[in-house]
């Protein structure tokens, strides 16, 4: 708890508060530099989850294969962390891992699989896997070209005001974030589910599309239902049936047949 409260209190600090140079905004499309590469964009590794195999052995592959960089960014949020709350791994282990008994199933075995897959303390495995709903403030966009295509684009500021490096322009988590992204199909009963693209590790969705029926993005929205607050609730035992959000959205993709069920999915269910 003394964990979530130092961490939402260092959002609103960091969030009101105006970064001097030279951490403060700078566009280097200004300075003629631009790091998108076209050519690059379709260059995202592919990987499964069958939600056919037993919870504890999904993300095994997916967990050894990017045990490394998972590590490396659980360890860089510590560090950020550290000069805050000191002592902030034994905080985390504390904290997170004892809420593994209060998460539900299956993400309960599959986050304790991904712990014994990369031999992270479970703990922070929780922490990443909730992260999200912590710190985010993310958009997304529906738009349409010429020849009638849709697209349903999104930007993701999961790292932002974290660790920013004034030299590369960079925010340290997300840095971390870009070596961890997948795109993964979903598999049941021998057949494509859904897609979504993901990080490695992360079992929850942020965005994902469901084919011939609909696409689901999650963002950043604020209101005193939900948050901060529906969090606190939930750890205290007020809303026990609240879910997580990244969570619910990937029950709506696992569950939904169609858009329309999808709304009724989403508008229905208590989100934290």
């Amino acid at each position: 708890m003394r964990v979530l409260v130092v961490i939402a209190l260092v959002v609103v600090v960091v969030w009101t508060s105006p970064l001097p140079a030279p951490f403060a905004d700078h566009c280097i499309l200004d300075d003629n530099q631009n790091l998108y590469d076209p050519d690059n964009a379709d260059n995202v590794p592919w990987e499964i989850v069958n939600l056919d195999q037993a919870p504890r052995d999904r993300w095994t592959k997916i967990a050894t294969t990017y045990k490394v960089q998972i590590k490396d960014l659980i360890d860089t949020i510590k560090g950020l962390v550290e000069p805050i709350v000191p002592n902030a791994a034994q905080w985390i282990d504390l904290l997170f891992g004892s809420l593994d008994d209060k998460l539900p199933q299956p993400y309960n075995d599959e986050l304790k699989g991904i712990a014994d897959a990369t031999g992270i303390p479970l703990g922070e495995i929780v922490m990443y896997n909730i992260f999200y709903e912590i710190f985010t403030v993310c958009t997304s966009i529906v738009a349409q070209d010429p020849n009638g295509k849709l697209y349903h684009a999104r930007n993701l500021d999961f790292g932002l005001f974290l660790g920013w490096d004034h030299i590369t322009h960079n925010w340290a988590v997300s840095a971390k974030l870009r070596k961890m992204v997948i795109n993964i199909n979903w598999m049941q009963g021998g057949r494509l589910l859904f897609k979504s693209n993901n990080f490695a590790g992360f079992v929850g969705l942020y965005n994902g599309l469901k084919p011939h029926a609909f696409t689901l993005t999650a963002n950043e929205r604020f209101s005193a239902q939900g948050g901060y607050l529906g969090i606190l609730e939930w750890l205290v035992g007020e809303d026990p049936n609240g879910k997580w959000m990244t969570w619910h959205a990937r029950e709506t993709l696992e569950n939904a047949k169609s858009y329309t069920e999808a709304y009724q999915l989403l508008s229905t269910q208590p989100i934290l």
